[in-house]
């Protein structure tokens, strides 16, 4: 590094220079200590000056960073032999690729979280009824989206459907199914609410809502509740199985009292 009188005229402050490139005086002062770009003058009092070829090298520097370079490997990028430099920055062009596709993936995931908590499930309505079976109804979910859209079971459902293909949901209604048909023979069987057989089973059952939200013991009992209350799922339930809404709703409730809720006073939490 040249040491020039103070009053040299042929370099540039280090205020000039940020003003000229664009960053701050801050950020040379980094640049410096880092060896990334050195004046290569000083003052007599020491302070930077910085020739036209240390400027020219600020705006290649400046071209690296804005393609996403790390500061710590533009010098190598700046100083190496061409062909070094050059394998240098195709790494460094496949590392960018890569965060873009990634990012394109994220952005991806957004749009169907988006969509899932403003449709609630993202299937076509041909696509629920050919999944869930002729007697269900694709207004079912908008309905629940009205009821229930501000609750946070809604955006664990919008969240979990997010990540969910029809052969996803195929495999859910699957379980379900196979679910409906063990609590409808235990029913025909004449399985008594509270006895191990139907705890159990009201235990299936809320986990099968789990796939949807998480859901305790005193939700199960507000869910249970609309299987009498709600057209709709009595005659869901009972289509299976006369009765079979009223007796869920009883294994439910008498489940819930073994694990410490009353059903009387279970609220939603």
């Amino acid at each position: 590094m040249t040491h020039r009188p103070s009053d040299a005229a042929d370099g540039l402050t280090v205020g000039a220079v940020a003003s000229l490139a664009g960053v701050t005086i801050r950020a040379l002062h980094h640049w410096d200590s880092i060896g990334l770009v050195r004046p290569s003058e000083r003052t007599d009092a020491g302070y930077r000056r910085y020739t036209a070829a240390d400027l020219a090298r600020i705006h290649r520097v400046l071209v690296y960073r804005e393609l996403g370079v790390p500061l710590g490997d533009i010098a190598a990028v700046l100083d190496a032999p061409t062909s070094e430099a050059t394998a240098s920055l195709r790494t460094q062009r496949d590392q960018l690729r890569e965060r873009i596709a990634q990012l394109r993936r994220m952005s991806d995931a957004l749009d169907r979280l988006i969509e899932a908590r403003e449709s609630g499930i993202l299937l076509s309505d041909s696509e629920q009824v050919a999944i869930f079976g002729s007697d269900w109804q694709p207004s079912w979910v908008e309905q629940a989206r009205d009821r229930w859209g501000d609750t946070p079971q809604w955006a664990q459902y919008a969240e979990r459907a997010a990540g969910r293909a029809a052969e996803h949901w195929q495999q859910i209604a699957d379980s379900v199914a196979v679910l409906d048909a063990e609590l409808a023979a235990a029913h025909r069987a004449g399985v008594a609410p509270g006895s191990d057989r139907a705890n159990s089973l009201a235990e299936r059952h809320r986990a099968s809502i789990g796939a949807y939200f998480d859901c305790s013991h005193s939700m199960h009992v507000c869910v249970g509740r609309t299987y009498t209350t709600d057209p709709g799922f009595a005659a869901h339930y009972n289509g299976i199985a006369t009765g079979l809404s009223t007796w869920l709703g009883a294994i439910i409730d008498a489940n819930a009292r073994a694990n410490g809720v009353d059903p009387d006073s279970a609220q939603w939490v």
